[in-house]
């Protein structure tokens, strides 16, 4: 019989949610617009790196050290690539939206945020195949395939208006 983790693992078989996921993920990305969610999650909106137009998706917001951060669960995926591209600006969300800037972690800082993370994200355990009560070793090899953010204030305002302009169309 399958567990839940073969189903979280199924879910983004190959780093990539499947039909049921994506489902799932725009269903969350409502919900947790109105702000109806657990404290720790978030709709995380970035424009892509492509396309320009603005994505969103669920995220976790682990909180370590008076500081948030985001996590990938998935490792180098779409949202990471946007980020970066999108020089870390973005919009966090729960019922109102949040200007900020994802400043990525440095590959030794990460461990403590990994471990925390995994603690407070049940369903990511399958996907990052540590148990919350391993020990630190563990998430430092980890830590080179998940990259990490921590969320800070929109540098400006400019910053700010830039996040909230309409989408760009290639022609």
């Amino acid at each position: 019989m399958l567990g839940y983790g073969d189903y979280q693992r199924w879910l983004y078989r190959d780093g990539r949610p499947n039909r049921v996921a994506r489902l799932k993920d725009r269903a969350s990305v409502e919900l947790l617009k109105a702000g109806i969610s657990p404290h720790r999650t978030a709709v995380l909106s970035v424009q892509g790196r492509r396309t320009g137009l603005i994505v969103s998706l669920p995220v976790i917001v682990t909180a370590y050290q008076g500081d948030r951060y985001l996590v990938s669960m998935l490792g180098e995926s779409n949202w990471v690539r946007n980020v970066r591209a999108a020089d870390g600006r973005a919009v966090l969300r729960r019922s109102r939206g949040e200007a900020v800037r994802l400043i990525e972690v440095p590959v030794r800082d990460r461990a403590p945020v990994l471990r925390r993370y995994v603690a407070a994200s049940p369903g990511a355990r399958a996907h990052i195949g540590v148990s919350r009560r391993a020990p630190a070793a563990e998430f430092e090899a980890l830590a080179t395939d998940l990259p990490v953010f921590r969320v800070t204030a929109a540098v400006s305002a400019a910053d700010e208006r830039d996040l909230w302009r309409e989408p760009v169309f290639w022609s």
